[in-house]
């Protein structure tokens, strides 16, 4: 088992290594071999999807790795399901997030308190491209797309509508005005691909998620540029991923975001938590807006493989 130090400086450090080269890992994880999906967050044994830091963590190792399949699983669930780890390979680090109870004395009455501490552990998993004997479910190659372009833009239009959020078309600029509470998009026209403009829709409503009648999300920021503003920006980059995942869209690069990266550097530098903060957000982001389709396209996943940040919100 990796410690809880060493889970928070592995992941993070992996993710540092991507950005000084200018490359965005979660921008990367897109493979339409398998069946499971062209585009899908890394999938358990059982279907359901990872959630948090563990989709970073294992989209940048199926790339590092080259893997075609989205589906991962213990060595231990391998053999529940008649399949064996091949020689030689080696497991990608997922990870837990739970609490223990602690008692100790209040400084001011002298009585016991019970404390609940959090706590992360990481476990190893293989993708299915590491194990050989399983079901050939497991294997199946991706199927031709059932839905016509024309149908995949109704059903962006519709998810996004659903959301509630007050969406304006008109000028150059890409937002989210917080005082005013509306997303603000250049006409559908003006992007080079409606992946483009899908992807910055996606982007600008993971950052509408914030307002205080919603997920009440501040992470601080006082001006442009600063740690705060940066937080939030890696917040909605994650977001614009993880729904493009979610929905089967082509996720694109902001270019006008590449100033970010620096200041991302920054805060990952500093605080080794904060990309697991940040992954978490992301998360509850993306629930919200599918929590709010009359049928939600993407049941919750809640377990204790989440960040720790489910139970603890904020950078320590």
């Amino acid at each position: 088992m990796a410690d809880k130090k060493d889970v928070y400086s592995r992941i993070t450090d992996k993710i540092i290594a991507d950005l000084e080269q200018g490359v965005r890992p979660w921008m990367k994880p897109w493979n339409a071999d398998h069946a499971a999906g062209k585009i899908t967050r890394p999938l358990r044994h059982n279907g359901a999807p990872y959630s948090g830091i563990n989709i970073l963590n294992l989209w940048m190792d199926a790339v590092e790795k080259g893997f075609s399949a989205p589906i991962w699983m213990t060595f231990k669930q391998a053999k529940e399901l008649g399949g064996n780890v091949k020689k030689g390979e080696h497991g990608s680090l997922s990870v837990y997030a739970n609490t223990f109870t602690k008692t100790e004395l209040d400084s001011d009455t002298g009585e016991e308190i019970e404390r609940d501490i959090p706590f992360m552990k990481g476990y190893t998993v293989f993708n299915v491209d590491q194990i050989e004997g399983l079901p050939e479910q497991y294997y199946a190659l991706a199927k031709a797309p059932e839905m016509t372009p024309q149908a995949r833009i109704a059903a962006l239009e519709e998810f996004f509508a659903n959301t509630g959020a007050e969406i304006k078309h008109g000028g150059t600029r890409a937002y989210y005005s917080v005082s005013t509470d509306y997303i603000q998009m250049p006409p559908f026209e003006a992007f080079e691909s409606r992946e483009k403009y899908y992807a910055t829709l996606g982007h600008e409503t993971t950052h509408w998620t914030r307002a205080p009648a919603r997920l009440d999300r501040d992470f601080g920021r006082k001006r442009w540029g600063d740690e705060g503003y940066a937080m939030e920006e890696l917040v909605a980059e994650l977001g614009s991923a993880f729904l493009a995942a979610d929905l089967d869209m082509t996720p694109e690069i902001r270019e006008d975001h590449a100033a970010y990266i620096g200041s991302w550097l920054k805060v990952l530098k500093d605080d080794k938590k904060a990309i697991f903060s940040a992954a978490a957000h992301a998360q509850r982001a993306v629930e919200l807006l599918h929590h709010l389709q009359p049928s939600p396209a993407l049941e919750a996943t809640v377990d204790n493989e989440q960040a720790m940040d489910s139970h603890h919100p904020g950078p320590a």
